[in-house]
Order: C-alpha cells, then sequence, then structure tokens
C-alpha cells in the first residue's frame, strides 16, 4: 500500500450471507486530493461496498484501510476520517438546518470559528441561507439532500464517500456541488463518488472504478477505461455499455 493511500481495498469479499457474497475480490484505492467515480448497474454492489468502507459490514476475506488503519485497529481515527452522504437524506425531523450542521460539527471536534465561517459559506452556496432556521421536517426533499451535503462538507475529514448526491437537486445545486467537490479535491480531500449520471461525473472524476455482478471489471483514469473498453473516442457512457454488455 501507499504510504498516502487515504483509502486502501485489498482483495475485498462480502455481502449479507457467507455463502452468497456479493462482492468478489475487490480491490482499488484513493488518494490525496483525488475523486473517484464508483460505477456500475443496480445491484453491482456499489452500495454494498461502501457499507463495508463505513463499517455497517464485516469483510468476509480482504481488508479496508483509511489513513492506514484497519477499522478494529483505531475505530475513532478510522471513523473520524471519513463524511458520508447517503443517496436519500437521514434527518431529524424536530431539528433546524443550523442544529443539524452544529451537531456534525461538534461530533467531528470542529472549532467554533471553522463551524461559523464554514456554515456561513455553505448555506451561501446551496441558496439555504433563509433555511438555515427551518426544521427539516418542513423542507423539500431537494433541500433536505443539501443539508445532508452541508453536514458533511462543515467537517473537513481526509475522505468523503458519496452516494447518488445529484437525486434531487435542481440543476444550480448540481453545479453548485460538483464546484464544492473540486474545490475541497484541490485542497487535499479525497472522494469517492457514486453516480448513474455518467455524462456529469466524467469531467470531475481522476480515476474510476467499474463494478458489475461484485467484481471490478475495469479501473483507471478515463484514457485507461477507454483502452480496457475498447472505443477510441468515446464518452464515459459508451465506454461503460460496451464494458458490461454481455456479461451478465
Amino acid at each position: 500500500m501507499n504510504g498516502n493511500t487515504v483509502l486502501d481495498i485489498q482483495g475485498l469479499s462480502g455481502g449479507y450471507s457467507i455463502n452468497r457474497p456479493v462482492l468478489h475480490d475487490i480491490s482499488f484505492q484513493v488518494n490525496p486530493g483525488e475523486m473517484v467515480g464508483l460505477i456500475g448497474l443496480n445491484g453491482a454492489g456499489k452500495s454494498t461496498t461502501m457499507k463495508h468502507i463505513l463499517g455497517l459490514m464485516n469483510p468476509q476475506k480482504g481488508e479496508i484501510r483509511v489513513r492506514g488503519k484497519k477499522r478494529e485497529e483505531d475505530a475513532e481515527t478510522y471513523h473520524g476520517s471519513l463524511a458520508f452522504v447517503p443517496e436519500s437524506p437521514l434527518l431529524y425531523d424536530e431539528m433546524t438546518v443550523r442544529e443539524h450542521l452544529e451537531f456534525t460539527a461538534r461530533a467531528y471536534n470542529v472549532p467554533r470559528s471553522d463551524y461559523e465561517e464554514r456554515a456561513d459559506r455553505l448555506s451561501r452556496i446551496f441558496r439555504m441561507q433563509d433555511k438555515m432556521d427551518s426544521l427539516s421536517t418542513h423542507l423539500s426533499k431537494g433541500m433536505r439532500q443539501k443539508v445532508m451535503i452541508m453536514c458533511a462538507f462543515v467537517a473537513r475529514p481526509s475522505l468523503y464517500i458519496i452516494d447518488e448526491p445529484f437525486l434531487g437537486l435542481d440543476p444550480l445545486g448540481i453545479r453548485s456541488l460538483l464546484d464544492f467537490m473540486v474545490e475541497l479535491k484541490e485542497g487535499g480531500s479525497s472522494i469517492l463518488l457514486s453516480s448513474h449520471i455518467l455524462s456529469t461525473i466524467e469531467n470531475y472524476c481522476d480515476r474510476f472504478v467499474v463494478l458489475h455482478q461484485g467484481s471490478v471489471i475495469a479501473q483507471g483514469p478515463l484514457e485507461a477505461i477507454e483502452a480496457q473498453a475498447g472505443t477510441a473516442g468515446a464518452g464515459l457512457e459508451e465506454m461503460f455499455y460496451t464494458l458490461v454488455q454481455g456479461r451478465d
């Protein structure tokens, strides 16, 4: 393993049943200041991979390290080094937007001055200034998704795990999210991003990991995916379709 690797997955097999693993010998890395796109069809194993990284599932084989640590070795460092944005917003109905951000900042030991600066900036970036004192139960689905994103970004962990973040966001919200992820990446943060909107993430991710039926069938920068798909001059969507066709 590269000593600077933020996320290192080696030979990961796992799932909900020991006799029928969902993941089969998966290996890939995410380096500092890198955005990696995790792509695949429904049921390919993307969410299962993320659940293993988050510690919600235990590997049957292989290992996962975040900043060089396995979860069982140092759970505090492991979990403090990552933040998660789920596909569906999960909020406390009787807490305001501001309270969600404060709660998250305290969990990550973010200094008060840093929290206030970050919360103010995030509310402006995602156009939520007038909703900061609204209860989450009164927000639209898109706004609830923005709160989840803002909570993850108010912290500054080494690694962001982001699962289908564009669902429910309007076009301005999507652009704001993409631009902010690029800013985080340029600041040294690492991002593992799962999305079905391949045309959107094609020009933002540094590398891609293509999952199919629980196995990695291609990985690397766009040029490497193109070579593995044998589709010169094609976009990411066409490369992906070529890779998965005939493998079912």
